[in-house]
Order: C-alpha cells, then sequence, then structure tokens
C-alpha cells in the first residue's frame, strides 16, 4: 500500500506540475502578446513610422468569432533605458488604459522585475527613456509597478505603459496601432486549438486591408516563440516517462505482495480447488484483495499529493531559477481530468499486471496441498 501511495504521489504531482508550466508560461505569453497577433505582411510591428488603421467593422467581425474572446490594440517601440552608468534596450508595449482607471500618474509604466534588478529603479522611481529615430527622443516615466516577466529569462524585456503615450510619442491619431493582439477563448488555448484559431482568423484576415492597401496575416504565439512550446512539449513527454514507469514499479511491487499472499495460502487454495471451486473464482478472490490495497494506496497518494500542491500553490515554498524555467517558482496546477485519467489507467494496468501471478493457483495441486496438511 506504501508503495502504490508513493507512485501515485509521484505520478500527480509530475501532472500537476506540467500543467503548472504550461499554464503559467501560456498565460504569461497570452497576457503579454496576446495568443495570436494580427499584422500587415510586410510590415514589422516595432516599426514607427507605419501605423495600421482597420475599419471597426473587420475588428468586429474578427470578435464575433466563437475562438476569439477579445481583440486588444497594442504599439510597440524600441527604447533605451539609463539609470546612471546602467544602460539596457528594452521594447516599450502600450495598452488602452482601463476605462475605470484613474489616469492618477503621468507617464507611468510597470517594468519587469528582471529590469529592476538591471538597471536598478523600482517602483515610484523615476526612468529615463531614449528613443531612437530620424531625432532622439527623451521621455522620463514614472514606474507605477513591477511584474514577474514571463519572457525574463529572454532577452525580450517588455515595458508597460500606455498607449495613448506611445500615439503621441510617434505621433500617430488615436486609432494609429502596430497590431492587433487576440485572445482566445481557454477551450482553444492549447497547441492544437491555437493553431486552428489562427488559420481561421488567417482566412478572415485575407479579407481585409489596412488603409495603405497591405494584407494582413494572423500570426500565433506558438509560431512566435516555438523554443517554449518545444521546452514544454519536452516536460510533458518527461510526465509521461514518469507515468509509465510508476505505473510500471506500483504494478510489479504489486505482483510481488500478491505472490507472497498466494504463496501464503497454498494450503487455502488446494482446499477450495478440492471443494470444486474453479481457478477463476479463487484468482477474482486474490485479486479482489489486491484491489482494495490498490484502491487505498491511490487514495492515500492522491490526498498527499494534492494536500503538496495546494501548499506549494498559495506559498510558491519551492523556487526556481526563471533564467532556465521562465518562471521564479514552481508552479502547480490540478487538472482534475488529468488526474482522473492517470489514476483510472494506472490502476487497470496494475490489474492486468496482477493476472501474471494467478497464473500459479492453475498450477496448484489440491492433492499435494491436501496431503501435505
Amino acid at each position: 500500500m506504501v508503495s502504490i501511495a508513493v507512485s501515485f504521489l509521484i505520478m500527480i504531482i509530475a501532472v500537476a506540475v506540467s500543467s503548472g508550466f504550461r499554464e503559467e508560461i501560456r498565460d504569461g505569453i497570452s497576457d503579454l502578446t496576446g495568443d495570436v497577433q494580427l499584422m500587415p505582411a510586410d510590415m514589422n510591428y516595432i516599426n514607427d513610422e507605419s501605423p495600421m488603421t482597420l475599419d471597426p467593422g473587420f475588428v468586429k467581425e474578427i470578435e464575433d468569432l466563437p475562438e476569439v474572446r477579445r481583440v486588444v490594440p497594442a504599439v510597440y517601440r524600441a527604447g533605451i533605458i539609463k539609470n546612471g552608468e546602467n544602460i539596457h534596450g528594452v521594447l516599450f508595449k502600450g495598452v488602452p488604459k482601463d476605462p475605470g482607471q484613474a489616469d492618477t500618474v503621468k507617464l507611468g509604466v510597470r517594468i519587469p522585475s528582471r529590469l529592476k534588478d538591471l538597471i536598478g529603479v523600482g517602483e515610484g522611481d523615476k526612468m529615463l527613456s531614449y528613443f531612437i529615430g530620424e531625432k532622439v527622443k527623451v521621455r522620463n516615466f514614472n514606474v507605477t509597478g513591477v511584474y514577474d516577466g514571463i519572457m525574463d529569462g529572454t532577452d525580450n524585456i517588455v515595458v508597460i505603459c500606455d498607449m495613448a503615450d506611445l500615439q503621441r510619442l510617434n505621433g500617430w491619431d488615436a486609432d494609429e496601432v502596430s497590431t492587433f493582439e487576440i485572445s482566445l477563448a481557454p477551450a482553444y488555448r492549447n497547441t492544437a486549438g491555437t493553431r486552428e484559431a489562427a488559420d481561421k482568423i488567417g482566412v478572415v484576415a485575407l479579407g481585409g486591408t489596412t488603409e495603405t492597401g497591405e494584407r494582413l496575416v494572423a500570426t500565433s504565439v506558438i509560431s512566435r516563440y516555438p523554443q517554449l512550446f518545444d521546452w514544454l512539449d519536452l516536460i510533458d513527454f518527461n510526465v509521461l516517462f514518469i507515468l509509465v514507469l510508476m505505473t510500471i514499479v506500483a504494478g510489479f511491487n504489486m505482483i510481488s505482495g500478491l505472490l507472497i499472499m498466494l504463496f501464503r495460502n497454498i494450503s487455502t487454495i488446494g482446499t477450495l480447488k478440492s471443494l470444486g471451486m474453479t481457478d477463476r473464482s479463487i484468482a477474482k478472490v486474490f485479486l479482489k484483495v489486491a484491489s482494495v490495497i490498490v484502491l487505498k494506496g491511490m487514495a492515500i497518494g492522491n490526498l498527499a499529493a494534492l494536500l503538496i500542491c495546494a501548499v506549494q500553490k498559495w506559498t510558491r515554498v519551492l523556487k526556481l531559477n526563471p533564467e532556465n524555467y521562465f518562471v521564479s517558482f514552481v508552479p502547480v496546477h490540478v487538472n482534475v481530468h488529468m488526474i482522473l485519467v492517470s489514476d483510472v489507467l494506472s490502476f487497470l494496468v496494475i490489474m492486468l499486471l496482477l493476472l501474471i501471478p494467478c497464473v500459479f493457483i492453475s498450477r496448484v495441486d489440491p492433492a499435494q496441498t491436501v496431503r501435505a496438511q
């Protein structure tokens, strides 16, 4: 029972951590760049000279797709941050301000924690920024917050600011933006669903153009950050390996346990056979006893794993290096569906493995066992 409990404990934690990484990284990237980006085919969205203006009716057509949750405009502009002797290149991203948000701080920005460590600025500080173009433009932003950037482990450092500030910086009108970022419904926020939604949005985008006549393309977040999703697929493969390994370990531990039960009850098996009980009926008795042990061990392992996951989820006591893992803590997400599937499949495999020692029952000779008694 202890062996079964430990095996299921490891399996559930592995599934929870794998789901946690996928949820945390996927949500972080989606919040930062959207699931799908819409822009002209031959335009760099960081370009400050070629804004994009779309017909509101065309945007509404995309919003009406069942795969789409919302469409948000964004303005991007590359800049250089300087604080004393510290200089670093960043990417400014302008997003629309929430309608209910009060405009209390002018030129307010939120910076990732990595940038805070690199140049030594934090909440409440001033951040001198330079924008290179035909003329060098300077802005002194106010840091209003620090966020944990999912891309902190890469060279992409994104500073979040008000879209109107970047539009004024670029000399754009209020309806001119760099790109439209599309967030998908939860059911489509997986690899296959995102690709399918991007293709569908791309078909709609073929019918739309900017005011300059440029055709639009839809680019999924999977295409923009393939290395991240390849890394997540590698984690899923490792989890699958752990599930198979732990199931085999639990199965063979139960096989040895069942063999011990059979050896200790040889005389009982012989007596039952002499009374006319079939091998199949005797095997059912031992399998029922074994299944109770497996179910108890499974329940203990599941409860212990869920308790550990709950502690980690609320305390984040186990930390990681974000430069290697993209997040600063071990993320856990209790995917009930995956856990139930893992439990059921593992239980079935273990019970199938237990059929192997049951072959021993057919080799028991009731005449010899009764004579031995």
